[in-house]
C-alpha cells in the first residue's frame, strides 16, 4: 500500500517556495487561485407579488487597495468618510430580473457603470425598484429608480446618508420614499486634534449592582472622536417623489432609524444624544424614540433611553424601558414594544419577566399590554385585529414558546401555538411564512379562510436535514404537509405563491449541482419541479469530489455528526489513508441528546469556498468538515466547566472513525478553525498531541481579556475564574508542542478577539521554543475580504499542510501521536 495516496489523487509536489507579488502577498498554488477566483450565484429579491425576482450579480473579491481606504472606526461603527456610508467592499456588480411564470430573464436599460449596487428595495405596488448607489471612486451616495415596466434606469437622488441603515425605504403609496440626506451646509469634517488638549477621562461611580460590559472594538476615545463620529452620522429625513423633488423633514439629527407607519402619515425615529460612551458602541448610547409626522414635525414622544453601560449577569438580560419597537405591519399607525418586568435581570425573580405594548395614533392614550410573558420578548408576526404571534425565549433553559394572540379582542385569553427546546432541532415547526400587503410590510400568510397558517422549517432528522412546508389548522391544530424534500436533492423552500398553499418556489441542490430557483405545482400529479435558473457549477474541476455525512460516538455516548470530504478519483482500498485537515466550530447545548442530534444534509451542493477546508481537496487531502464538537451542560452543570475534557473527548472520536474508515493516516492530521474554532483549535493543541500541526484564524486566546462572558459563557471573570483560566490556551502555551499557524486580520472589529490576542500567544509559544508563525493580514477586519489577502491565506495554509502534515518527520509520525490518545481516553466529564 503507498505511504502517500494524496500524491495518486491529486498529484501535489513537495511544498515549493510560494510565489511573491511585488508587494509582497503570496500566491498559492493555481488550483486553489481558481478556487478564489471561482464564480459566485447571485442575489435573489423577490417581488412583493411573487412573480418576479431582481437577480444581482455577486461580483469578484475586491483589491487590496479598496479594501485599504480610508475608514473610520467610531463607535462600533465602520465609516467610509468620502461617500458617508457604512464601511463596506462588495456591491451588486449586475441586475436583471427574472419572470417566476416563464422563467423568461429581462434585462436592464440605463444602468450606471460600474453599478456599484449596495441595497435594494421593491416598491409596495412592484412598479418599482429602488437601489442605492455607493461608489468610492466618484464619491457617489445615489438612489436609482427602475420602473418595472419599461425596465429603464435612472437617478433619483444624490447625496444619501447611510452610515446607520439602508438610508431610504419605501412610503406605503409606492409613490415617494422616506429618505436620510446628508445636511446642507455642514462643511468640513470637525479638524483632529493634533496636540491633545487634555487627556480622556472616565470614572465610575460606586454601585452594589455587578454590570456586565463585553470587549467592544472600534469605541470612541476622546472628544475629538465623538464630534467626527456627531459628524457623519447626522442626516437629514426628507421624502423624495419619483420625479426626484425632494421635501426635507424636520432638522438634521443623529438619526439611527427612521421608518414610515403601513398608513404613511407617520414616521417612527430614534436619535441618538449625549452623553456618549468609551466603553459601550453607539447602540448603547442615550437615545430619544419619536414620532413624527411624514414631513418632520413632531407628535409624540415614546420614551427617552439613557445611556447603557452594562448589563445585569446573564445571556437573558436586557436594558429596562422601551425595546424592540416597530409598526404593527396589519394597522393603520400602531406601535408594539416590550418592557422587562424584572428590571431586565434574569437574577431576580419574577413570574413575568416582559410585557408587550401597543399605542395607536394619535397617542394620546396610555399604551395597553397585550401580552405578559415569561420569558423574554422575542418578535411578533401580525395578520388582523383577530390573529398574531408572539415568540418568547429564555436562554438559560433554551426554553421557547409561540402564542397566538387576538391583538384587538383584549379579552381573549392567548393560546399556546408551540411550545419546545430551541436546541431541539427534531421537533422544530419551522418559521411562519410571511407575505407583503399593499403598503409594504410583511404579514402572516394565511389560507384564504384565514383560518390556517403555513410553516416552513430545516425538518431536521435522522437522516439529515429535509427541508418542508406545513399547513396548520389554527382550529384543531392538525398539521398538513404540503411539501418535504426528497432525496437526492436538497430543496429549501423560498416562498409559497398563492393562498392555496399549491404554488412553491424554492432552491434545488445536488452535491453536484448548485442551488438553482425552481418551481413546484404541488397538487400537480407528477409533481415535478421546473427550473427558472441554471446556474453553472462554480467549480467543475472538483465537481467530482466524494461526500459522506458520517455518525459516530464520543466516549460518554453523545452520537456526533461530520461531513466526510475526499478528493477526486481516490478510492482507500487503492490509494491508502490521506493526510487530513480537520475544521470545526464548538457549540454549548444543555442537553444531551439535543447535542447527539444530525445536523445538515447529506445532498447539500459540495460548494468549494476559499474561506473553508474544502480547497485543500484539490491539493490531496480529505476534509473533515464541521465534526460536532459539543459542550454540554445538562441541569445546573455549565457546559463550560468541563469545556476541555469534552473538547478533547469530541476530537479524538472523529480521529478514531476517520482512521477506522481507512481514509486518514493518524499521524497526518491538522486541526483548524476560524474565531471561536480558532480557539478550539489553540486549546487542542495545548491540552493534546492529537494532530500534527492547527490552524488558527482570529481566535481569542486569553479569556481574561473578556472577562464579563465569551460566545456563551454567561458568568464573569470573577464568577468562574478557573474555568476562564483552564480555558485559555494561553495559559499553556508551553505545552504546545506542534506547529501553529496564527492568521489574524489588523483590523478585527469582532468583540473579543483583538489581533492582540494573536500577537500575544505567538510572542508566548516564540518565548517558550515552540513553533508558530504569525500572519497578521493589512486592513482585514474579523473576515477577510481582499483578493490579495485571501490568496496569501491560502497560500500560508497550503504551505502549513504540506510542511508539518502531509510532509510530516517520519520521527515525528513514528510516535503515533501516543500522548494525545492518552490524554484524550478519560470519559468527558
Amino acid at each position: 500500500m503507498p505511504q502517500d495516496a494524496s500524491a495518486r489523487t491529486a498529484k501535489p509536489a513537495a511544498a515549493p517556495a510560494p510565489q511573491t507579488l511585488a508587494d509582497g502577498y503570496q500566491l498559492p498554488p493555481k488550483a486553489l487561485q481558481a478556487i478564489a477566483d471561482a464564480p459566485r450565484a447571485p442575489t435573489l429579491f423577490l417581488s412583493p407579488r411573487r412573480d418576479t425576482v431582481a437577480m444581482v450579480l455577486t461580483p469578484s473579491l475586491p483589491g487590496i487597495a479598496v479594501v485599504a481606504q480610508p475608514e473610520l472606526k467610531l463607535a462600533g461603527l465602520r465609516i467610509h468618510p468620502r461617500v458617508r456610508a457604512q464601511s463596506r467592499f462588495s456591491f451588486g456588480a449586475g441586475l436583471s430580473l427574472l419572470e417566476v411564470d416563464s422563467g423568461k430573464r429581462l434585462e436592464i436599460e440605463g444602468l450606471p457603470s460600474p453599478l456599484s449596487l449596495a441595497t435594494l428595495q421593491w416598491s409596495p405596488d412592484q412598479r418599482w425598484i429602488a437601489f442605492n448607489r455607493v461608489d468610492a471612486a466618484s464619491g457617489a451616495n445615489e438612489l436609482w429608480l427602475i420602473e418595472r415596466e419599461t425596465r429603464h434606469a435612472r437617478k433619483l437622488v444624490s447625496g444619501l446618508n447611510t452610515v446607520s441603515g439602508d438610508g431610504y425605504a419605501w412610503m406605503p403609496d409606492s409613490r415617494r420614499l422616506l429618505i436620510q440626506l446628508q445636511p446642507e451646509g455642514q462643511g468640513e469634517p470637525p479638524p483632529r486634534d493634533i496636540a491633545p488638549t487634555g487627556p480622556a477621562t472616565q470614572e465610575t461611580q460606586a454601585s452594589a449592582t455587578v454590570r456586565q460590559i463585553r470587549t467592544y472594538q472600534d469605541l470612541l476615545r476622546n472628544e475629538s472622536d465623538a464630534r467626527t463620529f456627531e459628524y457623519y452620522l447626522r442626516s437629514q429625513l426628507a421624502t423624495v417623489d419619483l420625479t426626484g423633488q425632494v421635501a426635507k423633514a424636520g432638522e438634521p439629527a443623529l438619526y439611527t432609524d427612521a421608518t414610515p407607519s403601513p398608513d404613511g402619515g407617520h414616521v417612527l425615529t430614534v436619535r441618538l444624544e449625549r452623553p456618549f460612551s468609551y466603553q459601550v458602541p453607539a447602540s448603547m448610547f442615550a437615545h430619544r424614540i419619536e414620532v413624527l409626522s411624514a414631513d418632520g414635525r413632531f407628535e409624540h414622544e415614546i420614551a427617552r433611553l439613557p445611556l447603557v453601560e452594562g448589563l445585569p449577569t446573564g445571556n437573558d438580560a436586557v436594558p429596562t424601558g422601551v425595546r424592540d419597537i416597530a409598526w404593527r405591519s396589519d394597522a393603520a399607525a400602531t406601535l408594539v414594544w416590550a418592557e422587562a418586568q424584572d428590571g431586565g435581570d434574569p437574577a431576580r425573580a419574577a413570574e413575568i419577566r416582559d410585557a408587550v405594548l401597543m399605542q395607536a395614533a394619535p397617542f394620546d392614550q396610555p399604551p395597553l399590554t397585550i401580552a405578559r410573558l415569561s420569558m423574554r420578548y422575542e418578535r411578533a408576526r401580525w395578520s388582523s385585529g383577530g390573529l398574531a404571534l408572539i415568540d418568547e425565549f429564555w436562554w438559560k433553559t433554551r426554553k421557547a414558546r409561540q402564542w397566538r394572540i387576538a391583538p384587538d379582542q383584549g379579552e381573549r385569553a392567548p393560546e399556546l401555538v408551540h411550545e419546545g427546546s430551541s436546541e431541539d432541532r427534531y421537533n422544530d415547526p419551522g418559521e411562519p411564512l410571511m407575505q407583503r400587503d399593499a403598503a409594504g410590510f410583511e404579514r402572516l400568510l394565511t389560507s384564504a379562510d384565514g383560518n390556517a397558517l403555513y410553516y416552513a422549517g430545516d425538518g431536521a432528522s435522522a437522516e439529515g436535514d429535509r427541508p418542508f412546508v406545513d399547513r396548520l389548522d389554527l382550529g384543531d391544530k392538525r398539521k398538513t404537509r404540503l411539501f418535504h424534500s426528497q432525496a437526492p436533492y436538497y430543496e429549501k423552500p423560498m416562498a409559497l405563491l398563492d393562498e392555496a398553499g399549491k404554488r412553491l418556489l424554492t432552491m434545488r441542490e445536488s452535491p453536484t449541482e448548485p442551488a438553482n430557483l425552481n418551481l413546484r405545482e404541488l397538487d400537480a400529479a407528477d409533481a415535478k419541479p421546473r427550473a427558472l435558473t441554471r446556474f453553472p457549477h462554480p467549480t467543475p474541476q472538483l465537481r467530482e469530489i466524494k461526500k459522506e455525512q458520517i455518525r459516530y460516538k464520543r466516549n460518554d455516548g453523545v452520537e456526533l455528526t461530520a461531513n466526510l470530504y475526499l478528493p477526486p478519483n481516490y478510492d482507500p482500498k487503492r490509494d491508502g489513508p490521506l493526510p487530513m485537515l480537520m475544521y470545526a466550530y464548538p457549540a454549548e447545548f444543555k442537553s444531551a441528546d439535543a447535542a447527539s442530534q444530525v445536523t445538515g444534509s447529506p445532498y447539500r451542493f459540495n460548494a468549494v469556498s476559499y474561506w473553508g477546508p474544502l480547497p485543500y481537496l484539490a491539493m490531496g487531502y480529505a476534509v473533515l468538515d464541521n465534526p460536532s464538537m459539543p459542550v454540554v451542560g445538562e441541569g445546573d452543570h455549565e457546559p463550560n466547566d468541563t469545556y476541555i475534557d469534552q473538547l478533547t473527548a469530541s476530537a479524538q472520536a472523529a480521529i478514531d472513525e476517520v482512521v477506522r474508515r481507512g481514509v486518514a493516516d493518524r499521524n497526518r492530521i491538522a486541526i483548524g478553525g476560524h474565531s471561536y474554532g480558532a480557539f478550539m483549535t489553540a486549546n487542542l493543541l495545548a491540552h493534546t498531541r492529537l494532530f500534527k500541526a492547527g490552524i488558527a484564524r482570529s481566535g481569542a486566546y486569553n479569556r481574561t481579556l473578556t472577562p464579563f462572558g465569551f460566545q456563551a459563557e454567561e458568568r464573569n471573570y470573577w464568577q468562574a475564574q478557573s474555568t476562564y483560566e483552564a480555558m485559555s490556551p494561553f495559559n499553556f502555551a508551553d505545552r504546545i508542542k506542534d506547529p501553529l499557524l496564527l492568521i489574524h486580520g489588523e483590523q478585527d472589529n469582532n468583540s473579543g478577539t483583538f489581533p492582540i490576542q494573536s500577537e500575544r500567544l505567538f510572542a508566548a509559544i516564540k518565548g517558550l521554543g515552540g513553533k508558530a508563525r504569525l500572519v497578521l493580514l493589512p486592513n482585514e477586519s474579523h473576515a477577510y475580504r481582499a483578493r490579495e489577502s485571501i490568496l496569501q491565506l491560502m497560500a500560508e495554509t497550503n504551505r502549513w499542510l504540506d510542511l508539518y502534515v502531509k510532509n510530516a518527520k517520519p520521527d515525528d509520525a513514528k510516535a503515533d501521536r501516543s500522548e494525545g490518545k492518552k490524554r484524550a481516553a478519560a470519559p468527558a466529564k
